[in-house]
């Protein structure tokens, strides 16, 4: 008998949007949606912080920075780590860590707990988001891949939509403590994730579990017949497992290089922005409350701009779509600093978060793209981690221009510097060429052994 062989790559290509490919992006944006949200409590949290604690600008802008100090480590540590043990048991780690820890995070009573338990839940934050971009790029067909991919990371958006509302509606009533523990909610839904989120399937084949990999296999490709004999092949580069020092070879360096410093730029004015819009606001003359409704524009525009983005991307090339998102950015912040009705106002804020947010999470899926799977993850953990320390930089910078109490159109000129920085970055970036072959494993050259 003889086996038969099917390619893992030209499968999940080839394979038509089916409940399977639903799996994986709503439970991706499910976890997603607590990250989005744990970025945006600090908006909301930071201006009754000050005041509970008696904190300047530059102080709260140093404790906002202890969680993104956090990511930063994770992002670096749990990519590498993914390609080595798979991108599930990750995932799973990272979502006990952030939940738990930000979920106590309630509890803190001054400062120092509260900065403590803030990096730890930070490690999870970080390391959760390149392995769920990594894995949905994954399993998606090649004509969705960005859809998909920033399909699922609008949740990050919808996270910032929901801390702005529960925010207005729970925090005069239950104090800022309520947002910290309504994060512990994925820490209840950690065994379904274990039941239902798949692992890699590259990575099912190189630990040569055969059967969980065509049992993936058959339900990408239902109209193929897969059977035990059937061979599993994946296109794949001759680069090192986990190795850092193959992001910067076979012609990768600049791309590596040109894509850490776009993600500096990128999360560094997300956070700004996303960390400190109300206190923004306020010093433009508006109150505590209509700040918050600022902040709820800023994430309404972040699911549009992800979503669109994403669209865009698969129609167009991804690359003039980032770029041209950050244009609109540029444009909406220097906009901000002008005296406009109120509606103009809420309308250039939500462009600035179609740009910030769609561009950061389209520079994600450039990423994924840009990488081989064998350090896909890698790839992706360090990028992310160079960016989160722009996002570290960013609410510190704001803090210090608000405590300088300059004119407020000056702050969101400062806000759109890194965007423009991150035009000419992304600008640059050439695809690297590499040979890739087709890698037969263990794990599939078994059945051959027992059938032929």
């Amino acid at each position: 008998m003889t086996a038969h062989t099917m390619n893992v790559n030209a499968v999940v290509d080839k394979a038509k949007f089916k409940p399977f490919h639903m799996t994986v992006v709503l439970w991706c944006l499910f976890v997603v949606l607590f990250d989005g949200y744990d970025l945006a409590i600090n908006g909301v949290v930071l201006p009754l912080l000050m005041q509970e604690w008696g904190m300047s600008a530059v102080q709260a802008g140093m404790l906002a920075s202890t969680a993104l100090a956090g990511m930063m480590f994770g992002a670096m540590f749990f990519g590498m780590l993914a390609d080595k043990i798979g991108r599930k048991k990750v995932i799973l780690i990272c979502v006990t860590l952030f939940s738990g820890f930000t979920f106590l995070g309630g509890f803190a009573e001054n400062p120092t707990q509260f900065g403590v338990l803030r990096f730890i839940a930070g490690l999870g934050i970080g390391g959760v988001l390149p392995n769920l971009v990594a894995l949905t790029s994954e399993y998606a067909p090649q004509k969705l891949r960005s859809t998909l991919v920033t399909g699922m990371f609008s949740g990050y958006a919808m996270g910032g939509i929901m801390a702005a509302l529960l925010g207005t509606w729970l925090t005069p009533s239950f104090g800022w403590q309520i947002m910290f523990w309504i994060a512990g909610i994925p820490l209840l839904v950690l065994p379904l994730l274990f039941i239902f989120l798949p692992e890699s399937l590259a990575f099912l084949v190189k630990q040569q579990k055969t059967e969980k990999a065509l049992a993936i296999v058959q339900k990408l490709s239902p109209e193929d017949k897969v059977t035990p004999q059937t061979v599993l092949v994946f296109n794949e580069s001759k680069v090192p497992a986990a190795s850092i020092s193959a992001l910067f070879k076979q012609g990768r360096l600049p791309g590596t290089l040109l894509f850490w410093l776009a993600f500096f730029m990128c999360l560094l004015m997300l956070y700004a922005l996303g960390s400190w819009l109300p206190k923004l606001m306020m010093a433009a003359g508006y109150s505590l409350g209509s700040s918050l409704t600022f902040l709820l524009a800023l994430n309404i525009g972040a699911v549009i701009g992800t979503a669109g983005g994403g669209m865009l991307a698969d129609r167009f090339h991804i690359k003039p779509v980032i770029i041209s998102m950050l244009t609109v950015g540029i444009l909406a912040l220097i906009g901000l600093g002008f005296n406009s009705p109120q509606p103009v106002i809420y309308f250039l804020v939500s462009l600035a978060g179609a740009s910030s947010v769609g561009c950061s999470i389209l520079l994600y899926s450039y990423v994924a793209q840009f990488y081989p799977l064998a350090v896909r993850s890698t790839g992706l953990g360090w990028a992310s981690g160079v960016g989160r320390m722009g996002a570290i930089v960013g609410p510190i910078v704001i803090g210090f221009l608000l405590g300088l109490e300059l004119p407020h159109k000056f702050n969101f000129l400062a806000v759109a510097v890194p965007a423009v920085l991150a035009v000419i970055a992304i600008a640059f970036i050439r695809p690297a060429k590499e040979q890739e072959e087709v890698v037969i494993t263990k794990a599939s050259i078994e059945p051959i052994k027992q059938t032929t």
